[in-house]
């Protein structure tokens, strides 16, 4: 598909397909209708900033960015990414939906479109091409390509492996609603293993040491460019520290902990479609009720 990109005979042949469908982002926003995401078909699709997001079971998939103003003039309809998670994650399954890769590829690329507008080494003007996947200079020339940054997201775990004893970390930041607490993440630095960026922004955070860490799978987050990398870590100590501003809370949960307090909404976990989810039920041992 990447080759692609740049055939403008293809590109053009796919987008008057009739069964092409495309998704409207106003800068980074997305306006959902009463079923869920409205792809329209290309015919209905506004001018603006086409993105090739792929091919799937003989459908072409697209995004058109259009002026961000367009959201704040209807700001309660048109959402960011948090506020579409709903319509991404199966109902009935809490599972990631087949939309999901789509959209995520879509607002990443719109997030970066929105954040790179001049050139970093002139300042002139940046135009689309590769299907929206380069932005090059009008002035030098020079290319710009999107690139994701590495994140570390983290379940640590103390006690013996499986036992009623056995509990896990999770954080809470000062912005949240009450009773919200999900898995602690950050960002890598230069130079740094992940498995050491995972010890490093526990030990910040919380205080705790870890040591065992062991990879778990990863997720593109597009909040903004970021490729969330997951980890199962493994305490050395368990007395927490509070030192980092962002982290307003922080406690040790067993599974019994875990289940009742989801259950009766005290405890607020990450939704379906996070990979942070992902981590809390892979541990759990099973699905668990409630999210954000």
């Amino acid at each position: 598909m990447g080759l692609l990109r740049t055939d403008e005979t293809w590109l053009d042949e796919r987008w008057a397909d009739p069964a092409g469908r495309v998704l409207v982002i106003a800068g980074t926003r997305v306006r959902p209708g009463p079923e869920g995401l409205e792809w329209v078909p290309t015919a209905d699709a506004p001018d603006g900033v086409r993105l090739l997001l792929g091919e799937r079971s003989g459908t072409t998939w697209w995004a058109v960015i259009v002026p961000g103003e367009l959201a704040k003039a209807e700001p309660e309809r048109w959402l960011p990414l948090r506020g579409l998670l709903p319509f991404l994650t199966g109902e009935r399954t809490g599972e990631r939906t087949g939309e999901a890769p789509l959209v995520f590829h879509a607002l990443g690329l719109a997030e970066w479109h929105w954040a790179h507008r001049f050139c970093p080494r002139c300042g002139g003007a940046l135009t689309s091409r590769a299907a929206g996947h380069e932005l090059v200079c009008v002035d030098c020339g020079k290319p710009q390509f999107p690139r994701s940054d590495p994140a570390v997201i983290m379940l640590i775990a103390a006690g013996d492996p499986g036992s009623p004893e056995e509990r896990c970390l999770l954080g809470r930041n000062h912005s949240w609603p009450p009773g919200r607490f999900s898995t602690l993440a950050g960002f890598c630095e230069p130079g740094e293993s992940l498995e050491d960026a995972v010890r490093r922004e526990v030990l910040e955070e919380t205080g705790v040491v870890v040591g065992e860490v062991r990879y778990f799978g990863n997720q593109p987050w597009p909040l903004p460019s970021s490729l969330m990398l997951g980890f199962h870590g493994r305490a050395v100590t368990e007395d927490i520290r509070l030192e980092d501003h962002d982290v307003e809370d922080a406690r040790w949960f067993t599974r019994a902990e875990m289940r009742r307090q989801a259950a009766d909404g005290t405890l607020v976990l990450p939704g379906g479609v996070s990979i942070s989810r992902s981590l809390v039920e892979d541990w759990y041992g099973g699905p668990l009720p409630g999210s954000w």
